[in-house]
């Protein structure tokens, strides 16, 4: 099992050679032809995407797609979710039309259930984005994770200080709650991984942030936020960050159905 100080070594090496040296970017193509062609081919390999936007938005539905691409390219694939089992999220992807049993059975994708009440959920995490060699991996969503107590006995933190507690066994004199270092183990956890990310967070509505933490959106490599108007009953996507690409910050309109997510 890889260590917090080995994951966060490791990260500067990393995230150095496969984001800065060269000069050409490789892009991973998202399966939305329309967002494809805004962010100059796709997101960038080895990137992080936080996909923000409020309750039936098409979050889910995104990540559904960049998977499907991802199998279509040959790509082993991960799922990972918290906040539906397996077979609600693969009987709602087969209503999409999007059939990922195959994939499955032969190896080539994987979905994985994060119980979110179980004390070793990040040991199943980590182990299974490190070990597993995806080029593709959905955490759907980061909000539960972010929002887990982490607390520290002093403010020098070291990878032996960290610990994952329940916070009634502890006084709240004595330890105090650190979201950031959630947040940021588990970005490092997908960036030492070497895969390419789609991270997604509830957005409330009328919330001025990106999402719900209002951390994530400064620790990923790129954003796009998902938003709905009932009163005109229209969605909009936009792309407000995506690392080394140049790309309109205007909202596009698009279309959910069957097959996904189309642009207007």
């Amino acid at each position: 099992m890889i260590s917090h100080y080995e994951l966060y070594m490791s990260i500067i090496q990393s995230k150095a050679t496969s984001m800065y040296g060269r000069g050409t970017i490789d892009r991973v193509k998202t399966g939305i032809d329309g967002l494809d062609n805004i962010i100059k081919g796709g997101v960038p390999k080895n990137s992080i995407t936080l996909i923000s936007g409020q309750p039936g938005s098409g979050k889910t539905i995104l990540c559904y797609l960049y998977l499907y691409k991802g199998i279509q390219e040959g790509e082993k694939c991960l799922f990972l979710t918290m906040d539906k089992k397996i077979d609600g999220v693969l009987s709602q992807a087969r209503n999409l039309g999007f059939d990922f049993q195959p994939a499955i059975e032969k190896g080539q994708a994987k979905f994985l259930f994060l119980n979110i009440n179980k004390k070793l959920i990040y040991e199943t995490m980590t182990n299974e984005i490190l070990s597993g060699e995806y080029d593709r991996v959905v955490l759907d969503s980061i909000t539960p994770l972010s929002e887990m107590p982490i607390y520290v006995k002093n403010a020098n933190i070291s990878s032996s200080d960290i610990n994952i507690v329940n916070p009634d066994d502890f006084s709240s004199e004595a330890n105090f709650p650190i979201r950031r270092l959630h947040l940021h183990y588990i970005m490092n956890t997908l960036e030492t991984s070497q895969c390419t990310s789609l991270v997604t967070s509830e957005l409330p509505v009328g919330s001025s942030s990106l999402s719900r933490d209002g951390i994530s959106e400064f620790l990923a490599d790129g954003v796009i936020t998902l938003s709905l108007d009932p009163t005109m009953d229209r969605r909009k996507l936009s792309v407000m960050k995506m690392r080394n690409t140049k790309h309109t910050l205007k909202p596009q309109d698009i279309e959910i159905g069957e097959g996904g997510i189309k642009f207007s």
